[in-house]
């Protein structure tokens, strides 16, 4: 539960709300985009993104690969911006993430797909920007204005509308029935307790996040902002990465977050929890169920990745709360701006 007056603290309070609002406003561009995708299905979906926005392009990742069988792969902006190469996206999806459509480098490469011959989409908090004058399609996140330099509402509305995507992209029911039910979820998730690993984050300088399916957007999303809010040095990994070698930083000095995901990855990060323990692992699993010595609580099962979407919300509330007790100003972490331009 956050308990502080920050402007961070408000804006997660404030997801919720701008999820609901936001399927009234994506109802025709996005009709209009799987309409074109229907059409013409692409092979290769290209997300350029960077920041938060990329961890929510890996949230879509997750749901095109998983639901559609098409693959996704992660643009580099700098073979157009540095290296001035034109890539051949003939008839492909080209979606790019953004909270204020104004960093050079997305804006250059949507122009670049365009030209290359891809459908190119821009799903945007900022629907006058740069970027969204750039694509064919511009879906709003409809966050509204987000002042607090660490992005939270915008990252869960992002994440919400590309659930809403492939939800009509598939025109599968339960990934629909999830979205909308996710703005009561989210408030549900708000509020619920994440306080247990608090005493031992506020003095570690280093931090593991897990995730794995669904769940692995999130572990990448709360490591980057436990760096902005925190100065906490945090990586991520899914489960399986994390046997290939990092698992020789385990001790019970090196915490470990773990985002358990309610599908067919649970079982496998289950293992790899247990294994984490007889190692003497620092482990705070986030898993349906009540709060406990190394366990935060998380939602019933519903919808698997709403769901995932609900354990960012949560830790969202926790970050704040860590960020004060470690004496860090979350409105104002240092060397960062909230615009970040890049070429």
């Amino acid at each position: 539960m956050i308990e502080s007056d920050s402007r961070m603290r408000a804006e997660i309070g404030e997801a919720p709300g701008a999820v609901e609002r936001q399927e009234a406003v994506l109802a025709a561009p996005l009709a209009d985009l799987v309409a074109q995708l229907k059409r013409r299905p692409p092979r290769v979906v290209v997300t350029c993104a960077r920041g938060s926005s990329a961890h929510a392009a890996t949230f879509g990742k997750h749901l095109i690969e998983r639901y559609l069988g098409i693959p996704v792969a992660a643009a580099a902006p700098s073979v157009v911006t540095v290296y001035a190469e034109q890539l051949r996206l003939e008839g492909e999806l080209f979606l790019a993430v953004s909270q204020s459509g104004r960093s050079d480098d997305l804006v250059e490469f949507a122009r670049a797909a365009k030209q290359g011959g891809a459908v190119t989409a821009a799903l945007v908090n900022a629907t006058d920007s740069p970027l969204a004058a750039a694509c064919d399609v511009v879906l709003p996140m409809e966050a509204g204005p987000e002042l607090s330099v660490a992005a939270t509402k915008t990252v869960v509305a992002s994440m919400a509308a590309l659930l809403r995507l492939a939800a009509l992209w598939t025109g599968d029911a339960a990934l629909a029935r999830g979205v909308d039910r996710l703005p009561v979820r989210l408030a549900r998730a708000t509020e619920l307790d994440w306080s247990e690993p608090l005493a031992a984050l506020r003095e570690t300088e280093s931090l593991v996040a897990i995730g794995r399916g669904p769940t692995l957007s999130i572990a990448r999303e709360a490591s980057l902002k436990l760096k902005e809010t925190s100065n906490i040095h945090a990586e991520a990994f899914s489960g399986a990465e994390f046997l290939h070698g990092p698992v020789s930083l385990v001790s019970h000095r090196y915490p470990i977050l773990m985002f358990m995901p309610n599908d067919e990855a649970s079982p496998g990060l289950e293992r790899l929890a247990a294994d984490l323990r007889e190692k003497g692992a620092a482990l705070h699993v986030a898993e349906p169920g009540p709060a406990g010595p190394g366990r935060l609580p998380a939602l019933e099962p519903d919808c698997a990745e709403a769901d995932a979407i609900c354990l960012l919300q949560s830790f969202y509330g926790m970050a704040v709360r860590l960020a004060e007790l470690r004496g860090v100003d979350v409105d104002r972490p240092r060397h960062l701006n909230k615009v970040t331009r890049t070429r």
